[in-house]
């Protein structure tokens, strides 16, 4: 049973008109057509897939943003609730599918850019890099550049084979 507290959350909807917000970086990347050319594999009305820019930490490491700047599933509208998860499977199936990875982490903290975005994060079981929390440690050293990013022309290749992927996606 839920309380009466937890019913009256539910019964709170979110604006749908939600505007971006100028202090967001994840609005400004939206706003940034240059940017997406490079990056952006699929989107729709509600929801936009792209690969990590550089330096990208590993090949096939994606991120969902919402189009709609909100900071998490508690402000999802109706629409954008029933599609979550059909986008996520689709996401995490064609990163599976351009790396052969093993599995796919879906990670969204939201701490530096308040905007959602899932991390789509290959993981490999023969590559310690990308075991729990060891592909953190892994993030940062390409960040730093104590490790080499991706190759741009390996970055382009995974990304051209996601958009072919993505573009039979019905949603």
């Amino acid at each position: 049973m839920i309380s009466w507290l937890a019913q009256e959350r539910f019964l709170v909807m979110p604006d749908p008109a939600t505007p971006a917000d100028p202090l967001c970086g994840i609005c400004d990347l939206h706003a940034n057509a240059a940017e997406l050319a490079q990056h952006e594999i699929w989107r729709n009305d509600h929801w936009l897939l792209r690969h990590h820019p550089q330096p990208a930490p590993l090949l096939g490491w994606c991120l969902l943003d919402s189009l709609r700047h909100l900071s998490g599933p508690s402000q999802f509208e109706p629409e954008e609730a029933m599609e979550w998860g059909v986008v996520v499977q689709n996401a995490s199936m064609l990163v599976q599918s351009v790396t052969g990875c093993d599995r796919v982490y879906a990670i969204a903290f939201g701490e530096g850019a308040r905007h959602l975005h899932l991390h789509l994060i290959p993981r490999f079981a023969d590559d310690p890099r990308t075991s729990a929390w060891s592909v953190a440690d892994h993030y940062r050293a390409v960040a730093s550049g104590e490790v080499p990013a991706v190759s741009n022309s390996g970055l382009l290749e995974a990304v051209t084979q996601a958009r072919v992927i993505a573009s039979a996606w019905v949603i």
